[in-house]
């Protein structure tokens, strides 16, 4: 994929960015010059090693910093530590399925801690940081469910569509200042977690991988294609462009056409 945007000088932090999206944007935003801060809730040599590799492979500045995003004094040190925030991308997540009924509160309470409450804390933490350079990207990783809902997410989706109306909030605060921000909402994007779950769903519906995917997990996203994790770190680059210095307050869809529906 073609870079979008030169960020060289500048610094990212991805939350949630030792696998998955979080690790593709990682290395997008690596690929257009920036040195950039992966981040997780481990901390094991393989999580430095990431790191490295992406150092290695683009001769960016590269290091992996241990921070739990559901602990609000964790989510403002991981900032701290980074020691510059040019770019922060708030992607940690988790998800749990259940109806509202026997929703178990914990998993409530640890996906609004996770999946919302960590981009406010990060956040409140960097701008001060951006301010002070006269320049900042604030890009908050929603959901298409930031935008819509499914029965049996209640978490999930109060936190997505909480993250939306955090980046509107945050875009009017510093709209007269050189600093963005917005969400992206994807739909089904192709991980190894997703990658994971296709043999077991051919299993459950004895169904070919074609069929699976198209009938069963692209059920709503009308393109029946997966996004990628490199389309999800080419669309936050350009978000970090200078083309893009007048998109604030506002979600960029990645979903197929799911919310056009």
């Amino acid at each position: 994929m073609a870079i979008v945007t030169d960020l060289t000088g500048k610094t990212a932090v991805i939350t949630g960015s030792n696998s998955g999206i979080g690790l593709g944007v990682a290395k997008e935003l690596a690929r257009a010059g920036a040195n950039v801060v992966l981040n997780s809730y481990t901390n094991n040599e393989e999580d430095h090693a990431l790191a490295q590799s992406i150092a290695d492979e683009t001769g960016v500045s590269a290091q992996y910093i241990q921070a739990d995003m559901s602990k609000a004094d964790e989510c403002r040190k991981l900032i701290a530590e980074a020691g510059a925030c040019d770019i922060l991308v708030n992607n940690a997540g988790i998800q749990h399925v259940a109806g509202i009924e026997e929703f178990p509160t914990n998993k409530w309470d640890a996906i609004i801690a996770i999946n919302l409450s960590s981009a406010f804390h990060t956040s409140a933490a960097a701008i001060t940081g951006m301010r002070a350079a006269g320049w900042g990207r604030i890009i908050n990783v929603a959901s298409a469910h930031g935008l819509t809902a499914s029965p049996y997410k209640s978490a999930y989706i109060a936190a997505k569509h909480g993250i939306v109306g955090l980046s509107k909030t945050v875009a009017l605060e510093t709209a007269e200042e050189p600093i963005t921000c917005n969400a992206v909402c994807p739909g089904y994007v192709l991980t190894p977690l997703v990658e994971a779950q296709i043999p077991d769903t051919m299993k459950e519906y004895d169904m070919s991988r074609e069929d699976v995917i198209k009938n069963v997990m692209l059920k709503r996203q009308p393109s029946k294609e997966f996004a990628t994790v490199e389309q999800m770190g080419g669309t936050i680059a350009f978000l970090c462009s200078d083309a893009a210095a007048q998109i604030t307050g506002t979600t960029i869809s990645i979903d197929g056409g799911w919310t056009a529906l």
